[in-house]
């Protein structure tokens, strides 16, 4: 694997896909995330990985099994496997993250500009 040293917060600040995948190793992987104003990511469960979420701007409310928690800059969400997740962004800026998941559940090169896209959502 190519050596991966990128600053992570600007490559999400400057997304505005809904997702997009940016690095994928054998353990791990990256995915940047923009959510509009009103918009979620819809309820997930991520079985086999273990997921972090970390807020680059905007603010948003994550609701993590029957817990509502608050996201802003710098906040970090974890989300064991098997738990339920919905991110929404609550401001009226967009709220631009990144997540961590491991292992890797997503196809290297992913990328959904919008929600409609994603997989598995109608």
């Amino acid at each position: 694997m190519p050596l991966f040293n990128e600053n992570v917060a600007r490559m999400a600040r400057e997304n505005s896909d809904f997702r997009r995948e940016v690095l994928t190793t054998d353990h791990c992987q990256v995915v940047l995330l923009c959510l509009q104003p009103g918009e979620e990511t819809g309820e997930e469960t991520h079985w086999a990985s273990d997921q972090l979420y970390v807020t680059v701007e905007g603010i948003g409310a994550a609701v993590v099994g029957a817990e509502l928690s608050p996201m802003h800059r710098n906040s970090v969400v974890a989300v064991p496997g098997g738990t339920t997740c919905n991110l929404r962004n609550i401001g009226r800026e967009p709220l631009r993250l990144y997540h961590i998941c491991a292992p890797p559940e997503m196809e290297p090169g992913t990328v959904e500009p919008r929600r409609e896209m994603a997989a598995g959502v109608a």
